[in-house]
């Protein structure tokens, strides 16, 4: 019974049994910002918000990745990151970070 209670718990992101919570936070960031970008990128009229989106998914993803401790947090990250890399690039091809303000 009392190697029951031994055992380490296991957690979601910190797989060396250390809390990790600024970067837990930017996985959740970049998953959350690349999700929308994804998202927002199918939709023309919605370039301003996937291209911000994107943009701000992939400066977080790559702030966290200089950061992570763990393979999880890495492996979520490239997820975001990838999402976040679309969807700034359609957003982009749709009509940019402006939108035709500047020019």
């Amino acid at each position: 019974m009392a190697q029951a209670m031994d055992r380490p718990r296991i957690s979601l992101f910190a797989t060396d049994g250390k809390p990790h919570p600024l970067q837990d936070t930017l996985v959740a960031v970049t998953l959350i910002l690349g999700a929308v970008a994804f998202v927002t990128a199918f939709f023309h009229n919605l370039h301003l918000l996937s291209s911000w989106t994107g943009l701000i998914g992939l400066m977080t993803g790559a702030y966290g990745q200089f950061i992570s401790a763990t393979t999880r947090e890495r492996f979520a990250l490239i997820i975001g990151l990838g999402a976040s890399g679309i969807g700034f690039f359609l957003g982009m091809a749709h009509g940019g970070l402006f939108g035709g303000w500047l020019g």
